[in-house]
């Protein structure tokens, strides 16, 4: 089983992450920042891979350290899980409709980080979260993941259907390019021999 176990702690924020790759996406998600844990739930459930994050942050501030960090730690944790990234597909991609928002993801656990997000939320909130902080998320977490990470908005009008139908496609996108090619399963997936 690919896992990982990551504890990041700095001034702002406390964070355990514990990552099953191969997994049924099963999930426990606690933040503190409810519609974030519901973001989270979406990608390991949807990524099939089971995740336990657990995070203490400076929220008196607002949730900005929260969400960054711990797209950050799971990044790290998938890193890890992937390990020297044999015999996996390496690249994924989904086109996930969610009522009015439909949501492009294409990736590439390259090694290489690069995000290009272009979702265009017509609220700054969804709830009491920053709608910005989606975008957040996801530069720390393919930083960190070492992947390049393409969202698309197709379109949509509701703030919270696409803010969740990114997550979703991202999660599935994410399967796809996890799972063992069972045509190499003993090769890196690269003509340099190394991710």
């Amino acid at each position: 089983m690919r896992t990982s176990k990551v504890a990041r702690k700095t001034a702002e924020t406390d964070i355990s992450v514990e990552l099953t790759l191969d997994g049924t996406g099963t999930y426990d998600n606690q933040t503190g920042v409810g519609f974030f844990d519901h973001m989270l739930d979406q990608l390991a459930r949807h990524a099939l891979m089971d995740m336990t994050v657990r995070c203490s942050g400076d929220l008196h501030i607002d949730d900005h350290h929260t969400v960054e960090d711990v797209g950050i730690a799971i990044g790290q944790a998938l890193n890890e899980a992937l390990g020297d990234k044999r015999g996996i597909n390496r690249y994924g991609e989904c086109a996930l409709a969610m009522d009015d928002a439909q949501v492009r993801c294409a990736l590439d656990l390259s090694g290489r980080p690069f995000l290009i997000c272009n979702l265009d939320m017509p609220t700054q909130k969804i709830g009491t979260f920053d709608t910005e902080l989606v975008r957040e998320f996801f530069q720390a977490f393919s930083t960190h993941g070492g992947i390049t990470l393409h969202i698309d908005q197709v379109h949509g009008f509701n703030s919270h259907h696409i803010a969740e139908a990114a997550f979703k496609a991202v999660a599935r996108a994410l399967r796809s390019a996890m799972e063992q090619d069972p045509r190499k399963a003993d090769a890196i997936p690269s003509t340099k021999g190394i991710l």
